[in-house]
């Protein structure tokens, strides 16, 4: 197995175990925002990791120019300056940075509330705020107080200057495009009822493309100085986010649900620059029939299907909708939990949803009892709740440091990891009673006979621990989860107190399939492994 993927690692070492990835590598952690800039490479955002790396649009190389340490936490789009400063929306704490071209950082706001959109003119700089009744402002790098332009926007994002001097903006919600004039005026609706608009852009020739965030990938074309005919053109990358066009007028796409960075050309056909792929993954879970499902944020994917002939990496979604983190499967039924505090039950199937519990802090883990109580981690409360038949909520046991995954045994024990106390868990009727400690930062459970396994995501090892007699050993270690090595992210307490998505800690999944493989979420990559035991 060849060593790739977000930052250089591969499967590690496996001592009594054979890895395979059901999935290639992602370079990028989501691609958000995307911009050209003085040196011809195309820079991306990836919120997610909080981190924006340049892009080579001919070769494809990656290299990252605003690291995950930096004073940047959640970088949601970018824009170049005459002067070939970077400024950069940094969604949830709500700031907007300049990044001199010497790479020095300057706060240049933190007054616009969930900053998004950001685009210059000459050296003039303009953000909106992807909220209800949002605001779009201008800034001063140089220091002044922000001018409100206009205010209104339903979930502001990408915009640019159009051909006739106007900014041009999206209203996510209510599917409209709108532009005022940079010098401010009367906003005015110029296309509505377009899908699920995220972003607008315009090419060398002066028509306005508009980004879909849906699954099916659409772009519409409107010729807004020709008649205001439309073209819609299907892309199949599920999730656009953002497009930045180059001096030949090619067009480059992104996508917040599978990373990567795509050529789109005129006719639909599609160029992979980087590979898209897993954003996390978070949660994976096996199916009866032996599907294999991951949560990654954004949707929930088949990472064991085919990639598709056009060489994109990407894997099969079943569904788009954010912010899956927890998974499991039961029977038919796939049950997740939602970063925004949810625990919903999914059939494939038939595609509905039903929702089994709303306003839990922060669910991850998640597991079914042979009873068919569901049981989850709720990390941010620092308990374990169960979920009946009829969705009602039980604390089967409170006051834990930061539970992060559930998982039963042969005899219906429970074990809960913990990964701030090192530990895994049983829970038993007179409360939690450690099964073993110092094992590093113990998130993804799984269990196969007498064995319980863990992921450590501080060494990067897998432990397994005897039910019976406690005996514990590591079983992989190296393995690419997490952080990159040597990086130590301490985000900014605002990232919480906001509650926006995509910050929740990175949960690597384990899950134990029927053949005694064990699936790994090796979100250091961005793939899922299958570890089976040598024969």
């Amino acid at each position: 197995m060849a060593r790739a993927g977000r930052y250089g690692r591969g499967a590690g070492i496996v001592t009594s175990w054979q890895a395979r990835r059901l999935n290639p590598p992602n370079p990028l952690w989501g691609s958000n925002g995307v911009a050209f800039g003085p040196d011809g490479r195309l820079y991306v955002a990836q919120f997610l990791a909080g981190r924006i790396s340049a892009v080579d649009p001919a070769g494809g190389d990656v290299e990252t120019v605003v690291p995950m340490d930096s004073p940047v936490q959640a970088p949601d789009d970018l824009a170049f300056g005459a002067d070939g400063s970077m400024y950069i929306a940094d969604l949830v704490p709500g700031r907007v940075w300049r990044r001199s071209p010497e790479g020095t950082y300057t706060l240049v706001s933190d007054e616009v509330k969930v900053p998004n959109g950001i685009t210059c003119v000459g050296d003039r700089l303009f953000v909106n705020e992807m909220r209800m009744n949002g605001r779009l402002l201008e800034l001063f790098p140089q220091g002044g107080d922000p001018v409100v332009l206009t205010d209104g926007l339903a979930f502001g994002n990408a915009m640019q200057l159009g051909p006739d001097g106007c900014l041009y903006y999206p209203h996510m919600i209510s599917r409209q495009v709108w532009r005022i004039p940079p010098d401010g005026g009367v906003p005015e609706v110029v296309a509505e009822d377009v899908h699920d608009p995220v972003a607008v852009r315009f090419d060398r020739g002066g028509v306005l493309h508009v980004l879909s965030r849906g699954p099916e990938g659409i772009v519409t074309r409107v010729d807004l100085y020709g008649g205001g005919s439309r073209e819609l053109v299907t892309s199949g990358v599920t999730g656009l986010d953002n497009a930045a066009f180059d001096a030949e007028n090619r067009m480059f796409v992104s996508s917040f649900a599978s990373g990567g960075i795509t050529e789109l050309h005129p006719d639909g056909r599609t160029r992979p620059v980087v590979p898209r792929g897993l954003d996390g993954p978070y949660g994976v879970t096996i199916d009866l029939g032996g599907t294999v499902y991951a949560a990654d944020h954004y949707r929930l994917t088949r990472p064991e299907q085919p990639a598709d002939e056009s060489g994109s990496g990407d894997v099969a979604t079943e569904i788009l909708r954010p912010f899956f983190h927890g998974i499991t499967a039961d029977g038919e039924l796939l049950h997740t939990t939602s970063q925004y505090g949810g625990v919903q039950t999914y059939d494939p199937a038939t595609k509905a949803t039903r929702t089994r519990a709303t306003g839990l802090k922060q669910p991850l883990g998640i597991a079914v009892r042979s009873d068919g109580m569901l049981v989850v981690a709720e990390t941010g409360a620092g308990r374990v709740i169960g979920i009946d038949a009829t969705d009602t909520v039980t604390v089967l046991a409170e006051g834990l440091n930061h539970p992060v995954d559930v998982v039963f045994d042969a005899g219906r024990r429970c074990y809960v990891s913990d990964d701030r106390l090192g530990a895994v868990l049983r829970i038993d009727a007179e409360g939690p009673v450690v099964l073993a400690d110092d094992l590093g930062a113990p998130q993804g459970l799984a269990v196969h006979g007498e064995a319980l396994f863990t992921m450590d995501v501080e060494h990067r090892r897998l432990w397994s621990v005897s039910l019976t007699t406690g005996e514990r050993r590591v079983e992989a270690e190296d393995l690419a989860v997490g952080l990159p090595p040597g990086v130590e992210r301490r985000p900014d307490p605002a990232l919480f107190a906001h509650g926006g998505p995509g910050l929740a800690p990175r949960f690597a999944g384990l899950a134990a399939a029927p053949d005694g493989s064990l699936l790994l979420s090796s979100n250091g990559e961005g793939t899922v492994l299958r570890l089976s035991p040598d024969t």
